[in-house]
């Protein structure tokens, strides 16, 4: 079976699914590429609001694919990474529904995006020290920004692999969900509904601020861009509803 990326959009959610289940949805180039391509569309086509990120059962992800990596050159890896960093670079809100093993390359897909929820079946496993492989693609930084140094080192160095609960237990995850891909769409859809413009803002405003030392130096960036929103058509004409619901609620 060839490797895809199935996209499907309903309520301005694009829900993204590896497909690739010979090999427990492995990243290799290939696949990494079709799923870089599936991010950009969906982000620049104006019909999604919001992405979701999963994979075709029984696995989330189950990594790179070894034979590819067995001869990998920078430039090879620069192409595995291409699939996890699109997620991660995507201006949109992204949600990961991690409904089975996300594993090396895969733990990578999952840190990516904003916010991650898992299944029943979850399971979070760094695995790259075990192979005698270092970790890559941004993977120290995304998982200390996740769990802290600790939960960093305890996953990466000492092997530690998280199911479902520990995962939520930790803060890896946001929390557990029975049709973890359903709670995705239901929570990505709160962001799909909100203006396009004010989300893809707000979402660069947080990322920027995160690595402020101050909230002086926060509301300097906030002001400017909440001043924008407020003369923004979709405030006035949303505020006008809620003033008239207000109204009608208080007769």
């Amino acid at each position: 079976m060839v490797s895809e990326v199935r996209t499907e959009i309903t309520d301005r959610v694009a829900v993204l699914t590896l497909a690739n289940p010979a090999r427990r949805n492995a990243l290799d180039a290939d696949l990494s590429a079709k799923l870089a391509t599936a991010v950009r569309t969906a982000a620049a086509d104006g019909a999604a609001g919001a992405l979701v990120v999963t994979g075709d059962g029984p696995a989330f992800c189950a990594g790179g694919d070894l034979d590819e990596l067995a001869g990998a050159d920078p430039a090879t890896l620069h192409a595995v990474y291409a699939g996890f960093l699109a997620v991660a670079e995507c201006p949109l809100p992204t949600v990961a529904a991690v409904n089975g093993a996300a594993v090396g390359a895969g733990l990578n897909l999952a840190l990516a995006c904003d916010v991650r929820l898992a299944g029943p079946r979850a399971r979070f496993d760094a695995r790259f020290l075990p192979l005698g492989l270092h970790p890559g693609g941004g993977y120290t930084w995304m998982v200390q920004r996740a769990l802290g140094p600790q939960g960093a080192a305890a996953l990466t160095l000492f092997g530690d692999v998280l199911d479902a609960a520990e995962a939520a237990r930790t803060g890896l995850v946001h929390r557990v969900a029975d049709d973890v891909v359903a709670a995705a769409v239901e929570l990505a859809g709160n962001a799909a509904a909100a203006p396009p413009d004010v989300v893809r803002t707000t979402k660069a405003t947080l990322r920027l601020t995160s690595a402020m030392s101050t909230q002086a130096e926060a509301v300097e960036v906030e002001v400017r861009a909440q001043a924008a929103s407020v003369r923004s058509a979709e405030f006035r004409e949303r505020l006008a509803a809620l003033q008239a619901r207000i109204s009608r609620s208080a007769r």
